[in-house]
């Protein structure tokens, strides 16, 4: 099992696609939190989202084995593992969860759709924005395309 949850700091102003937030990742085996240390590992969280929702989804559709991701102005990494099983998804801290491939693209594009309903349609982020999640939801069991 895992969660995902994508947020946006407060006190930022307007709404932009360059906010600053925090992604946070909770499995059976712990949590992948970008809040809370020292030095700060926030994100500019739009940007970091949909270079996670490229760089996973290429991932996916790959032979490849591990994936690597760094979010964008920031030292928060994780890194997703393929097993005999599914999947391993791990901070520099250890593994946080063992899941398959439906459970976490559901679980990211559904967070990835929640933080997106607070992006004005006419930011500079937006269409990228669209076209990484459109690009996305075909591996999502029902997420259309």
């Amino acid at each position: 099992m895992i969660t995902v949850q994508f947020t946006v700091r407060p006190g930022q102003g307007d709404a932009s696609g360059f906010d600053m937030g925090d992604m946070v990742l909770t499995g059976d085996f712990g949590t992948a939190d970008s809040s809370g240390h020292i030095p700060d590992q926030g994100m500019m969280i739009y940007l970091s989202v949909i270079q996670l929702l490229d760089s996973l989804r290429d991932f996916l559709r790959s032979n490849a084995r591990v994936l690597t991701f760094i979010g964008a102005d920031t030292s928060f990494s994780l890194v997703l593992r393929r097993t005999k099983d599914g999947l391993s998804v791990a901070s520099k801290h250890g593994v946080v969860a063992r899941t398959t491939v439906p459970e976490l693209a559901s679980a990211v594009l559904h967070a990835a759709e929640d933080l997106g309903r607070s992006l004005p349609p006419d930011d500079q982020v937006a269409a990228d924005w669209e076209a990484a999640l459109t690009a996305f939801r075909p591996l999502v069991p029902g997420g259309k395309d």
